[in-house]
């Protein structure tokens, strides 16, 4: 399968102007014969949104927005990253990205870990998301987080658990620090979480990071694929927009999951129980 990730810089809370740069970049990757094509957390928007989240936030059903990608996109399959309102509490907004297949939303994430210090605001305008769950691709069952998700150790179990072999995670994270080949220092966080969350897992592991300047932010970048051995196949550029192209096999899901046998030997009815006991000290 052929997939690309889509390192963009999004203009703060001008969806037209996202908007056609979404459709651009998708009518782009039609043309490479792109199978799946990811943006970044909050492409649709830009990150920094504060007193603009009521203003930007969508109902994928039935905005325009969604109908345009969703007519543009026929063909492939899209992860884009929006503000959502709930369907069933209006007023109540939250970080979504939805996997869009074929012109139809298969699926919708709502972001749970939401920072909330530093230059981080997130708890002060957006509602919690509450589950995690896989779906079904045309490459087999799949997980999305979005940014901190990504770092947290239970997020990646539940998607592991699951039954996803491919793990997607878009996300709007700075840059901070200086590293080697014009990077930054906090890019390797991402890197190493990715690599052994893939080794663990023995999945693809595929994040979309943004770029650009917002808000005095300047955002990162370094987007990557590592497939289920933990081997990295493609790295976009730190620091600027990039179109990053790559062909994974799903056939090294099986691969990996023969030579390491994590997933078969999984036990998922022990970590529920503990956990459980582990909640109930907790509330002693």
């Amino acid at each position: 399968m052929k997939i690309a990730l889509a390192q963009i810089s999004p203009v703060l809370g001008d969806l037209d102007r996202n908007l056609d740069l979404h459709l651009e970049t998708i009518e782009k990757a039609r043309r490479a014969g792109i199978d799946l094509l990811i943006f970044p957390e909050l492409s649709l928007t830009g990150y920094r949104l504060r007193d603009l989240v009521s203003e930007t936030a969508r109902d994928p059903r039935s905005c325009r927005e969604f109908q345009a990608l969703r007519k543009a996109g026929r063909g492939m399959s899209i992860v884009v990253g929006f503000v959502e309102e709930s369907p069933l509490k209006p007023g109540l907004f939250f970080n979504s990205a939805a996997f869009i297949r074929g012109g139809t939303i298969i699926h919708i994430h709502r972001k749970m870990f939401l920072p909330n210090s530093g230059m981080f605001e997130e708890l002060r305008f957006f509602a919690r998301g509450r589950t995690i769950r896989t779906f079904e691709t045309p490459w087999g069952k799949a997980g999305l987080l979005i940014c901190r998700d990504f770092l947290h150790l239970n997020a990646h179990y539940l998607v592991f658990a699951g039954g996803a072999g491919i793990s997607i995670a878009v996300s709007a994270a700075p840059g901070r620090g200086v590293a080697g080949e014009d990077g930054f220092a906090s890019s390797r966080m991402w890197e190493v979480t990715g690599e052994a969350v893939a080794r663990l897992t023995t999945s693809f592991v595929v994040y979309c990071n943004r770029t650009g300047f917002e808000d005095g932010a300047v955002f990162a970048g370094g987007s990557f694929i590592f497939d289920p051995f933990g081997n990295l196949v493609a790295r976009a550029a730190y620091g600027r927009p990039d179109f990053l192209p790559a062909e994974i096999d799903p056939a090294d899901i099986r691969r990996a999951r023969r030579a390491m046998t994590f997933k078969r030997d999984d036990r998922p009815e022990v970590t529920l129980a503990n956990l459980e006991r582990i909640v109930r000290l907790d509330e002693d």
